[in-house]
C-alpha cells in the first residue's frame, strides 16, 4: 500500500446528504436490532466480568468525536480496576510510535478481558453510542483527549467525520498498524466512503470477530 501523504476530499465530508442520511438511518436500525438480539450475550458477559474480580461491568471514558467534540464512550471492562494508575509504569513499554499506547501481554488485562478483546466483544456497548448518534457503525476510531493534544493538523483530518465502532484499519491491518498507518487508512476510508464500502467493512469486521487475526492489548479497559 502506498503510504504517501494524502488529504481528505472535503466534498466527501460536507456533501452527499443522501449517503449521510442513509448511513444514519442504517446506524439507528442496525444498532437497535443488535442491542435487542445481543441482550442475552450482554447478560452472560456481565456475569463473567463481575464474577472475576467483583469490579464494575462497564467502563466509560471520554473520547473525541467529529469536529473535535468530546463524548463518553461505553465498553465492557476488560482491565483491572486500577488500570489507569498502572499505565504510568508501563509507558516505557509502548510498542508503537505516535499518539497511541499499545503493547503485547498487557498485565492489566483480566482473564475474561483477554477473551472479549480477542473477539472485540468489549466494544459491543458502543452500539448504544451508535444509537444515540455520537458514533457510527463505521468510521475512524475515537481517540483520547490526550492523544488529540499530540495530533498535527494532518492527523486531525480523521476527526472530520463521525467516529465508528470499526473502520478500514480494523478490518484490514487490525491493531498491527502504527499511528501513521492508521491515520492514512482513515483518510483513505473518508475519501472512498460509501454504502458498499461501509457494508464491506462491517462484513470484514464480523469475520475478524469470529476469527481474530492478532491484536495488541492497548490502553483501554
Amino acid at each position: 500500500m502506498d503510504m504517501g501523504v494524502s488529504y481528505v476530499d472535503q466534498s466527501r465530508v460536507s456533501g452527499r446528504p443522501f449517503y449521510h442520511g442513509l448511513k444514519r438511518l442504517f446506524d439507528i436500525l442496525a444498532s437497535s436490532v443488535a442491542l435487542i438480539l445481543l441482550s442475552p450475550l450482554f447478560l452472560i458477559l456481565a456475569i463473567k466480568i463481575k464474577g472475576e474480580d467483583g469490579g464494575p461491568v462497564f467502563y466509560s471514558q471520554i473520547r473525541i468525536g467529529k469536529d473535535e467534540k468530546p463524548f463518553r464512550i461505553y465498553k465492557f471492562r476488560s482491565m483491572v480496576v486500577n488500570a489507569e494508575k498502572m499505565k504510568k509504569d508501563l509507558l516505557a513499554q509502548n510498542e508503537v510510535e505516535g499518539a497511541m499506547f499499545k503493547m503485547h501481554d498487557d498485565p492489566r488485562i483480566t482473564k475474561v478481558g483477554k477473551f472479549i478483546r480477542a473477539h472485540s466483544l468489549d466494544e459491543l456497548p458502543q452500539l448504544w453510542n451508535v444509537l444515540i448518534g455520537n458514533m457510527s457503525l463505521v468510521g475512524p476510531r475515537p481517540p483520547l483527549p490526550k492523544e488529540v493534544e499530540m495530533y498535527s493538523d494532518y492527523d486531525k483530518q480523521r476527526l472530520l467525520v463521525k467516529p465508528g465502532c470499526s473502520g478500514l484499519w480494523q478490518a484490514t491491518s487490525r491493531n498491527s498498524a502504527d499511528f501513521a498507518e492508521m491515520v492514512q487508512l482513515d483518510i483513505e476510508y473518508i475519501n472512498k466512503s460509501g454504502v458498499f464500502m461501509d457494508l464491506w467493512i462491517i462484513f470484514k469486521t464480523i469475520g475478524v470477530i469470529i476469527h481474530p487475526n492478532g491484536m495488541y492489548e492497548d490502553g483501554k479497559k
